[in-house]
Order: structure tokens, then sequence, then C-alpha cells
């Protein structure tokens, strides 16, 4: 869900932009970036959450092969969606694609801990692997949300 809000905010953005020009673009720049910092936070705070609830209650993800291969090809088709939005970023010195670009990194890495987390279930029987992987992206999370809401110039790498 966040991931698809993102998304709409950053269409909105860039209509903005061809529909009023340069200098509407800027403030509707800052404003999406802004929201986008906060869906990551938001995202940040649900992967705390959801890794903590699966502690708490010591219960893993569920095996299944449909969900092991979705997973598996999700991987490259993140990363690749993830660099061809940091690429136009660059190009358009833009935070809030960025910030989208940065939910999409996310979603890879989750699909990663989802697919070492069902092989490490299935193979060896450690439940807890899903939710100490998940938490182990959440500081990157906080640090790209940090620089998205404070909405400074875009210095993508």
């Amino acid at each position: 869900m966040i991931e698809l809000i993102s998304a709409g905010l950053l269409i909105w953005r860039l209509s903005v932009e061809l529909r009023r020009g340069q200098a509407f673009s800027e403030s509707a720049e800052r404003l999406v970036s802004r929201i986008g910092g906060g869906l990551l936070f938001a995202l940040a705070a649900y992967v705390v959450v959801s890794a903590g609830w699966s502690l708490w209650t010591k219960h893993g993800a569920e095996f299944s092969v449909p969900g092991l291969l979705i997973s598996v090809l999700v991987i490259p088709i993140m990363r690749y969606l993830a660099r061809r939005k940091i690429a136009l970023a660059d190009r358009l010195g833009s935070r809030a694609l960025r910030t989208d670009a940065v939910e999409s990194i996310t979603c890879g890495w989750l699909s990663l801990v989802v697919v070492v987390s069902l092989v490490g279930q299935g193979v060896l029987g450690v439940w807890w692997v899903d939710a100490f992987g998940s938490r182990a992206i959440v500081w990157f999370l906080v640090k790209e949300g940090r620089e998205a809401w404070a909405g400074d110039e875009c210095a993508c790498d």
C-alpha cells in the first residue's frame, strides 16, 4: 500500500510540472518528498511492529512454493526498477523520485529476507530468521526517511 501511495504522489508531482511549470513543481517536489519521508517512517514502524509480533508469538512465515517463487522474481525486478528510478532522480534532481526508489529498494531487500527466511525455516526450522532479517533494514528506512523529510536537494548517487 505504501508503494502505491508513493507512486500516486510521484505521478501527481510530475503532472504538476507538466501542467504548471518549474515554479509550481518545486513546491510539489518538497511536499511529495516530505510525504515520502513519512511513508518511509511508516514502513519502518510496520517492519518493527511486524517483526516484534512474530517474535512475541513465536510464529514464522508460512512456506509456499508460489510465495517463494514470487519473492525470488521480485528481487531482480525491484533492483532494476530502483536503479532506473535513481538514474532518473539524478537527471531530474528529484528527492521525491529518489524516495520512491528507496521504497523499491526496500521491497527488494524484504523479498530477499523472505527467501532466506523461507529456506532457513524449511531447512533448519529457524522460525525467527524473518523477524531479525527484516529488522536489519530499519536503519536504512529511517536514514532515507530523514533525508526525504528534510527535503534537501537530491544528492542522488
